[in-house]
């Protein structure tokens, strides 16, 4: 018999089954044992010859990268290192950091330094970002201090203060050598 207290924390009523209702059975399990499938050999040929690009060496897929998360409610001081992919979610304060990715969500808080291949500002980063490849910031994020990028893209309500600084090229390339033609007497 359900009680006063039943409805008030919405548990439904108990209800008795009947005996004349059948009562549900598991299905008999199978006598024969199943066999097991048989793979075959994957091929020994190389990717390119298949017609599939070869994934560059130099960077790996996003889910096979090293990556730090600092949760959102985490503090995090100091220096980071052998982390290629470093979500900030929570507070970081650091002097220097190398990574190939960065990302800064719209709870994260990034105070210092950091050298990256692609930056990704949804939150606010104060100090200095050096992205060799692009810097994203999105509608919610905001930059503060110097960025350096060779590709920039902020979205609408993105905001950027400070120094912009536009990277081009790899590195300097040393000065090509001068060919001296032999003076003729």
């Amino acid at each position: 018999m359900p009680s006063a207290h039943d409805t008030e924390i919405g548990v439904p009523p108990f209800r008795a089954t009947l005996k004349d209702t059948p009562m549900m059975s598991m299905a008999p399990k199978p006598t024969a044992t199943p066999t097991t499938p048989t793979v075959p050999p994957r091929p020994t040929a190389p990717a390119a010859t298949l017609g599939v690009p070869a994934r560059p060496q130099g960077r790996p897929d996003s889910a096979e990268r090293r990556t730090l998360v600092v949760g959102r409610g985490i503090s995090l001081q100091g220096t980071v290192t052998d982390a290629e992919r470093l979500v900030v979610e929570g507070t970081v304060e650091s002097e220097m950091i190398q990574a190939a990715e960065l990302y800064v969500a719209p709870t994260g808080v990034f105070r210092g330094e950091v050298q990256v291949e692609d930056a990704e500002i949804a939150g606010l980063f104060d100090g200095t970002v050096t992205a060799r490849g692009s810097l994203t910031i999105r509608g919610t994020g905001k930059v503060n201090g110097t960025a350096r990028y060779r590709k920039l893209s902020v979205e609408e309500g993105g905001q950027i203060s400070g120094r912009m600084e536009m990277v081009s090229g790899e590195a300097p390339a040393a000065p090509a050598p001068r060919v001296v033609a032999p003076a003729e007497a």
